[in-house]
């Protein structure tokens, strides 16, 4: 793990012993919604620098080629201040007794395993109330497109959809980058996934600006989304129903269907283990995308297709656990 090179420190706790208790609290605690709404998330305050970065370097008037060049720029700045910050918080933490609490509690806020599972929740429960408009609402928070053209089976497909998608996101690539780089990694692959979700758009107003942003996202999301699909087909193993050996088949054969580089081998793999059909045409306020779809399982689902999604994403959240705990073990007892 290279943050020891960089925070070159011997007190506090081993990052990755920190990583895993992080892991165990941020799945208690949750996204502490009642706290954030008096004051602002860490993503929050990446977000207002990005928004401002937005309005000062992407105006309408300058050229596609200007735009993309201050998109460059705009990402370089976020990176190095990010990786910056990072490496702030992760040197306290290696040498200093208590300097690894800031560490911690930033860390804890930087996951999102129970976040994201409490969403997704969120709209299987509204799925059941009468009307569409409460489950519209609680798919809103989950996803980019209109909820407003959804059906049913089109809220419970996006919600399924965006828990195998941010499972990568939300939950193996932070980790992943943690692992690599300590809370730095962290902190820029954070950073850089906000960029994306903000101005990594293909629209007119985007497309250069956001290009940058995109492609390093692409590039951070390279194995850890491939880790992701791993991983929830593993999961299909200890999960009744679910078909493992299809997960990996469907994951192989329809990754590449997907119109991002990354999202179709988590979600292939969700959809093969689930034996449903995910992706498809879909509406955004930007205009409709026309996809393949991955699976070739049921389209049509509900509340009890959304929970049996979130036990896979349980499971695979706890494999996600054990890779680091393992790495762990390797290293306090080395062999030979």
């Amino acid at each position: 793990m290279f943050t020891f090179g960089l925070a070159g420190g011997t007190k506090g706790f081993d990052p990755l012993v920190l990583l895993l208790v992080a892991l165990v609290v941020e799945a208690y605690v949750g996204e502490l919604r009642s706290v954030f709404r008096r004051v602002r998330h860490p993503v929050a305050v990446i977000g207002g620098l990005i928004q401002a970065l937005d309005r000062k370097l992407n105006r309408e008037h300058r050229s596609e080629m200007d735009r993309a060049v201050r998109g460059a720029f705009a990402v370089l700045l976020v990176v190095v201040g990010a990786a910056a910050v990072g490496w702030g918080v992760a040197w306290p933490s290696q040498h200093h007794e208590f300097g690894w609490i800031v560490e911690f509690v930033l860390v804890v806020l930087l996951l999102a395993q129970r976040g994201l599972y409490d969403r997704v929740k969120d709209v299987a429960v509204a799925l059941k109330e009468p009307g569409l408009e409460p489950a519209r609402e609680a798919v809103s928070h989950l996803v980019g497109r209109d909820p407003a053209y959804l059906d049913q089976y089109g809220i419970a497909r996006a919600a399924i959809e965006s828990c195998a998608e941010n499972f990568c996101d939300a939950v193996v690539a932070p980790v992943f980058w943690y692992v690599l780089f300590g809370f730095p990694g962290l902190l820029v692959y954070k950073a850089v996934n906000t960029m994306d979700s903000m101005i990594g758009h293909r629209t007119p107003q985007y497309r250069a600006f956001g290009m940058a942003a995109a492609r390093l996202d692409d590039a951070l999301n390279l194995i850890p989304a491939r880790l992701a699909g791993l991983f929830l087909s593993l999961a299909a193993v200890f999960v009744p129903t679910a078909r493992p050996l299809r997960a990996v088949r469907t994951m192989l054969r329809d990754a590449g269907r997907h119109r991002s580089f990354n999202a179709g081998w988590p979600e292939a793999a969700a959809a093969g283990a689930l034996d449903l059909a995910l992706a498809g045409p879909r509406h955004y306020a930007h205009g409709t995308v026309t996809d393949a779809w991955m699976g070739d399982g049921r389209a049509r689902l509900g509340p009890a297709d959304i929970r049996r999604a979130l036990y896979l994403y349980a499971v695979a959240c706890l494999i996600n656990g054990g890779w680091v705990a393992a790495i762990a073990v390797i290293r306090f007892h080395p062999t030979g």
